[in-house]
């Protein structure tokens, strides 16, 4: 399953997110991983979320950022979920690619079980058909 968390910058979409990671946390069954363009929050989340910061990779597109997701499932059998703040920034996305990337990411969440929630800075008007049906806020 995807879920979107969409709306302008500066809207309150990182601190909703973060909100959901650590109560996610509490209930979980498996891991919880949380992806980043930074380690600026590191100290927001609770200490048994893994907090990646995706700049640290060599990740420059949207398929190499898929393959950095397939490597996080692949090593972790016992992954629940995966929050992924700055959507398009750390997925390398390019303006007409946010229709593939989320459909990759439905597949994989499918196959492996794992739920992906991602925040996106744009208005629900401006995503692709595929993604307004996925979004559960909108800021």
């Amino acid at each position: 399953m995807v879920e979107i968390i969409c709306g302008e910058k500066g809207k309150g979409k990182t601190k909703h997110l973060l909100d959901r990671a650590n109560a996610a946390i509490v209930d979980a069954q498996g891991n919880i991983v949380y992806l980043d363009k930074s380690r600026k929050h590191m100290y927001e989340l609770n200490n048994k979320i893994r907090l990646i910061n995706v700049t640290d990779f060599p990740v420059s597109n949207c398929d190499e950022f898929m393959g950095f997701i397939c490597g996080i499932v692949s090593q972790d059998n016992d992954l629940q979920e995966m929050f992924l703040d700055s959507f398009i920034t750390i997925a390398g996305l390019k303006e007409d690619e946010m229709q593939h990337a989320v459909e990759k990411l439905d597949i994989i969440s499918e196959k492996f079980n794992v739920k992906f929630i991602l925040s996106i800075s744009r208005d629900e008007k401006d995503l692709p058909e595929c993604a307004k049906a996925k979004v559960v806020v909108s800021l």
